[in-house]
């Protein structure tokens, strides 16, 4: 029978629910067992879809299309674990799924209540993970213990217990000891009342992970274990990890969380071999060289903004083959409008210019390629940067001063980004999402293909607005190759410029599939064309 592990957080918000409950799959999923990861968010929208980057953090995208919370990039980046839509669920999908039942009548007229309808909704999700195929499935409950919206997921997990039997269920309450300057000491109070407040809705935590900065002293851990009723044993010291999120799994390890959960749900398997993770730890601690990157985005002072960007600048930073210490700069491109890219940009061995959405700070992304264009700089677009190196080039290269796409300005005379239905003089204002994974074939002899080393990629997609292909014959004669299109609309997904030591701009989201132990080919790609104007730095004269 399928086991599960619910992971909730209290005390404060940020404390890395999602980073632990990934760290607990990859462990498990090193000792052999077949592991599916999901996440339970308290918020009333539907999908993180339409919620600001600076409010939420990025949106994860699935292969199957799915807008989802970041925590499920740190899922994928830590386990094999298949993500699917079922993997994610928010207040908002499971009140609409209740409504359209009732509306439906599926439930003979009766009241619909919280409980049981919305609590049983819930767990109806939690079983979609669980079958003969897989040996765990985690949970992790988003919010914090005690805040109103989380209320009717723990009375969802609370009765889980009770229909899948208690043996078949672990709960891990992730909590903060925090440590008091003036006391001189750390304080285990509110660890005691966050659990408090879980037993008072029923639920006894079976696990205690305490976030600190400090040490945790035995009698410190006793008194915890004591008033929280767990085990001494249970009470896993989390301290803050400085260096790099990917020690938290060794932590976890050397705390024998995963030996206390496998003896706990009777789980088989031997003691996980992370010989390769400390092989990529070894390797960040000591690089053979040091890069520095700017990132020009609109959501720059926002860091979860870019998350998976970031994320997979280290990963190609950490391969074998490169071993580069990568030095990111957010830079926001509403001051390069302000200040010109000259001040802000001179000295970067590369330049990346993320997604995103609205009008906001696209001249500054449009100046920022251009400098790297003509400076001869590395240079990395993605999603709307690939957008925004089209009205680039075709402003100042093919001399259309009014280029650009139709979503900032509808009568521009040069629509080098627009709608499919405008490509196709379609008069009804359309175009819907592109979204989740796709193929594209690449073409022979090209920058993309001998990185990614294949004919054919799948890659994972969130935009409306296209390259308009009535002006590709024009950017080709001008020295741009269209090296991947989609194998079944034939839209433009990679370009490149030729007379470039690395100019490469993508449609989709590369940054969706990377890893800590296997990096993006274009990510690496990128990283050693920086590796390499770094050790050869002489900055040429600007072109026209």
């Amino acid at each position: 029978m399928t086991k599960h592990i619910f992971v909730t957080g209290g005390v404060v918000s940020s404390l890395g629910k999602g980073l632990t409950s990934a760290s607990i799959g990859l462990l498990l999923e090193h000792r052999g067992l077949r592991v599916r990861m999901q996440k339970l968010d308290p918020y009333i929208n539907v999908d993180p879809g339409t919620m600001s980057p600076y409010q939420h953090g990025e949106v994860y995208v699935l292969d199957d299309g799915s807008e989802t919370d970041l925590d499920l990039g740190h899922y994928e980046r830590f386990t094999h674990s298949p993500l699917t839509r079922d993997s994610n669920y928010t207040t908002g999908q499971i009140y609409l799924s209740v409504i359209e039942k009732e509306r439906r009548g599926e439930f003979l007229g009766k009241t619909v209540q919280v409980i049981p309808h919305i609590t049983d909704e819930i767990k109806e999700c939690i079983h979609k993970l669980a079958g003969d195929d897989v040996d765990v499935v985690i949970t992790e409950i988003g919010g914090t213990v005690g805040d109103i919206e989380s209320q009717p997921f723990l009375e969802a997990i609370r009765q889980f217990a009770l229909d899948v039997g208690k043996e078949n269920c672990l709960y891990i309450h992730l909590t903060l000891v925090p440590y008091l300057k003036a006391a001189g000491e750390l304080k285990t109070k509110p660890s005691q009342h966050s659990v408090g407040l879980l037993r008072q809705i029923g639920i006894q935590p079976d696990v205690l992970i305490c976030r600190t900065e400090r040490e945790m002293s035995h009698d410190e851990k006793e008194k915890i274990a004591l008033f929280c009723n767990i085990p001494l044993k249970a009470v896993i010291e989390e301290r803050d990890k400085d260096f790099s999120i990917y020690e938290v799994p060794l932590s976890l390890l050397d705390n024998r969380l995963d030996q206390l959960i496998v003896d706990r749900m009777q789980l088989s398997g031997g003691r996980p071999d992370l010989a390769a993770w400390q092989d990529l730890l070894h390797r960040l601690r000591n690089p053979r060289y040091e890069i520095s990157i700017a990132v020009v985005g609109k959501y720059a002072e926002h860091r979860d903004a870019y998350k998976s960007i970031y994320e997979a600048l280290d990963h190609a930073g950490m391969a074998p083959h490169l071993q580069a210490q990568i030095r990111i700069q957010p830079i926001q491109s509403e001051d390069i409008e302000r200040d010109g890219p000259e001040r802000l940009l001179s000295g970067f061995d590369g330049i990346l210019v993320p997604g995103g959405f609205g009008e906001r700070g696209i001249e500054g992304k449009v100046a920022a390629i251009r400098y790297a264009r003509t400076r001869k700089i590395p240079f990395f677009g993605i999603c709307l940067g690939m957008q925004c190196a089209v009205i680039e080039f075709a402003r100042n290269v093919l001399g259309f001063e009014d280029a650009h796409s139709t979503e900032f300005q509808k009568d521009t005379s040069h629509p080098v980004i627009c709608l499919l239905d405008e490509q196709k003089d379609v008069t009804r204002k359309g175009g819907t999402m592109r979204l989740g994974g796709q193929d594209a074939y690449l073409v022979p002899n090209s920058l993309a293909r001998q990185c990614y080393q294949s004919e054919t990629v799948r890659e994972r997609h969130r935009h409306r607005y296209e390259f308009n292909s009535h002006f590709r014959s024009t950017f080709e004669e001008a020295g741009v190759r269209f090296s991947g299109t989609n194998a079944d609309q034939k839209l433009m997904e990679i370009l490149e410029i030729e007379d470039h030591p690395w100019f490469l701009a993508v449609q989709f989201h590369p940054e969706f599939q990377s890893k800590p132990l296997a990096c993006h080919p274009l990510f690496a790609g990128f990283i050693q064309a920086a590796i390499q104007r770094r050790n050869h730095r002489e900055d040429p004269p600007e072109k026209p």
